[in-house]
């Protein structure tokens, strides 16, 4: 047989990887995936178990990072079950995975924000407002949404970094208590704008990083004078 004849014929035993079987997990890698199908049709039930526990030693030995995770031998055991499509009768010493139960899909959670186009209130206004609902007509009553309204321009401002007048506040809060909280005709005023937006900046200053608020930092137990910046165009 001449060379081309022997190259011709091992292209023919070439394996494809869209002509073998799909991996149930691909980080295991096909020659696992193959003792676990050896494994599978083992008629005596001995050494079928002390090749899924070979096995399972393999799948370890790939992930020396996790073992000392919680619960790794009983997510290991899962997996090659899982691998096995379930075919794999051995004796585990976790409870055996199902089908049903590895395909369950978990129900669907409902998006928190209800009111997406107030959402820089936030949620915790929509509760604060559902709270005073709930309470009965007085001083309490009156002095909570005080602080809600309040609350809600201060949120407002922080968003619009410009102003805001009460009556839109008003409105928002008439909106978002279903109607029910109604301070249009109140002749309460709430806090003036530019208190709030002093209490904005004041909370953001909070947020910088200590080199841009103190020139004078600590740094190695020395105290050291931070560089102010400097414009290069600036002679």
């Amino acid at each position: 047989m001449t060379y081309n004849e022997k190259a011709h014929e091992i292209v023919h035993v070439l394996e494809y990887n869209a002509e073998r079987p799909h991996l149930m997990i691909p980080e295991y890698g096909r020659h696992l995936q193959k003792l676990i199908d050896q494994a599978t049709i083992i008629e005596d039930r001995e050494e079928r178990n002390k090749a899924a526990r070979y096995i399972i030693k393999v799948m370890g030995s790939l992930n020396p990072h996790l073992r000392d995770v919680l619960d790794f031998q009983h997510k290991l055991w899962d997996q090659l079950f899982i691998m096995s499509d379930f075919k794999l009768d051995v004796d585990s010493p976790y409870p055996i995975p199902t089908r049903e139960v590895i395909n369950l899909k978990p129900e669907r959670l409902g998006y928190p924000q209800k009111f997406p186009k107030y959402r820089f209130y936030g949620n915790n206004i929509k509760y604060m407002i559902d709270v005073a609902n709930s309470w009965e007509e007085g001083e309490l009553k009156s002095a909570l949404v005080k602080v809600i309204a309040n609350h809600m321009k201060k949120s407002y401002l922080s968003w619009n970094k410009d102003t805001v007048d009460d009556k839109a506040i008003f409105d928002h809060l008439f909106e978002l208590s279903g109607g029910r909280i109604d301070l249009h005709q109140s002749a309460e005023e709430l806090l003036n704008t530019s208190d709030l937006i002093r209490t904005n900046k004041k909370v953001s200053n909070k947020n910088m990083p200590l080199i841009q608020k103190n020139p004078l930092i600590k740094k190695n137990n020395k105290i050291i004078k931070s560089k102010p910046y400097k414009n290069n165009n600036q002679k």
